[in-house]
């Protein structure tokens, strides 16, 4: 039933955006989405379930954008840029983006423990979304990680890959502070742009 799942998240995410998660209710989720309640618990179990299919989802659409930054351009510059802009704008669209990327959850938003929790769940994505969530530092960590991997070219020398691991990392965590201050003129491209050339020099 994955169409009826994802018309409930979008249903949730639409209701987050009107009220505060404590404010939603189960009954105007499923209704919005066009399924009875009953589905709505069969799909998740309860709302602390739905809560964490959210996060879950939108956990990994932002690192399906990572990804479609890192692979954008030829240059390895202009793809850690690209990669920087996406962690702001994505922060700046996605209020829970921007919780989970930070760790500041405002009382507006579902905040689900990030260890996993006990699943009987029957349905396959709900037993993920059960699974551990990433903490602040482990976006850090899988953005680094999957920016090395597409950037290090097969055969790269373990030194060059270790400070290509050093690059991609402080222009995720340039990024991450541009979406808590955000820069001025110029933005986040300038800023990874110069803190990239003097990692190169």
């Amino acid at each position: 039933m994955p169409a009826a799942r994802e018309s409930l998240l979008d249903a949730a995410y639409a209701a987050l955006a009107r009220r505060p998660w404590s404010a939603v209710r189960m009954v105007d989720v499923a209704a919005a989405a066009g399924v009875s309640r009953q589905t709505l618990y069969n799909e998740f179990g309860s709302k602390d379930g739905l809560a964490r299919a959210l996060v879950r989802r939108e956990a990994d659409g932002y690192l399906a954008g990572v990804d479609r930054a890192l692979t954008g351009h030829s240059d390895l510059r202009d793809r850690l840029t690209a990669t920087a802009e996406w962690i702001t704008s994505a922060a700046r669209e996605n209020a829970l983006v921007r919780a989970m990327l930070t760790g500041c959850w405002s009382e507006r938003l579902p905040s689900p423990a990030l260890s996993a929790v006990s699943s009987a769940s029957a349905v396959p994505a709900q037993r993920r979304a059960d699974g551990p969530l990433p903490s602040p530092g482990d976006f850090v960590a899988l953005v680094r990680d999957r920016a090395v991997t597409v950037l290090a070219g097969p055969g790269t020398p373990k030194s060059d890959t270790a400070d290509l691991a050093r690059s991609c990392e402080l222009a995720v965590r340039l990024a991450l502070s541009c979406v808590a201050a955000p820069p001025g003129e110029g933005g986040v491209a300038d800023l990874v742009h110069s803190i990239l050339q003097r990692e190169a020099g």
